[in-house]
């Protein structure tokens, strides 16, 4: 009974928390600041550690169309939580950050000090996709996810906060292709998935402004950057010690 009592769930949240959220972004007064450009070969996603790396892995190569290259960025003024201190609510409390009326995190296994490298995560997001992902890098003021197989996307986030000046930065950085070519339509040419995506990255930075104690300065800022397959070649440096497909 719990896989159907899970896949109900899982309806509820797409018609239901879709439809909140679609409202919710429609009324939204928080400026967002867009941009969105042809990337370079500065957007190709860093190295990951080999060692978290493995057959379930799903990195960049391993996508389908255009690489993505995405920052979301907001500066908080009155901050009450220094940058580690705000990046250990992160790790701790992930689940507190998302939009839980249409995202769900599991994470069974997470020891109570938070998230580590290796620890997984799966994340519950409407549609046929879970997002499955591995923590690949952990310190005192960031955190790297890798997307697994079974994830929408194929690629790897950056969590960082960092103090500048009297005002405190959250950011949201991201690498990522879809991972099939069905993913690919709904996203670069739909742009349902974008969408749904970039609303969650909003209400993400929004609820690590919050967290903070602070208010938001100036907006959000999302920018952008898109490199084409050929433009890329198909073989960033997507993790050292395993090559592209080629």
């Amino acid at each position: 009974m719990e896989r159907p009592r899970r896949a109900v769930a899982v309806v509820a949240r797409w018609l239901l928390g879709t439809a909140l959220v679609t409202w919710r972004y429609l009324w939204e007064t928080t400026p967002l600041h867009r941009s969105e450009c042809r990337g370079d070969e500065r957007d190709t996603p860093p190295p990951v550690p080999p060692e978290v790396v493995d057959d379930r892995a799903q990195l960049s190569a391993d996508g389908y169309g255009p690489l993505f290259h995405r920052r979301f960025l907001v500066r908080i003024a009155d901050a009450t939580l220094s940058a580690d201190r705000l990046a250990d609510r992160v790790v701790r409390d992930f689940k507190h950050f998302v939009p839980t009326e249409v995202v769900d995190i599991r994470a069974d296994t997470v020891a109570a000090s938070g998230l580590d490298v290796g620890d997984e995560l799966l994340v519950e997001m409407p549609g046929p996709w879970n997002g499955p992902v591995r923590v690949a890098h952990r310190d005192a003021t960031s955190l790297h996810l890798i997307t697994l197989r079974g994830h929408l996307e194929a690629g790897q986030v950056w969590f960082r906060a960092r103090e500048d000046g009297d005002e405190l930065v959250f950011e949201i950085e991201l690498w990522a292709r879809s991972a099939s070519r069905l993913v690919h339509v709904l996203y670069s040419r739909l742009r349902l998935a974008k969408e749904v995506q970039f609303n969650m990255w909003v209400r993400f930075c929004l609820a690590a402004v919050k967290t903070s104690g602070g208010r938001l300065a100036g907006g959000i800022h999302i920018d952008t950057r898109r490199l084409d397959e050929a433009a890329w070649g198909v073989t960033p440096l997507a993790v050292s010690g395993r090559a592209a497909p080629g």
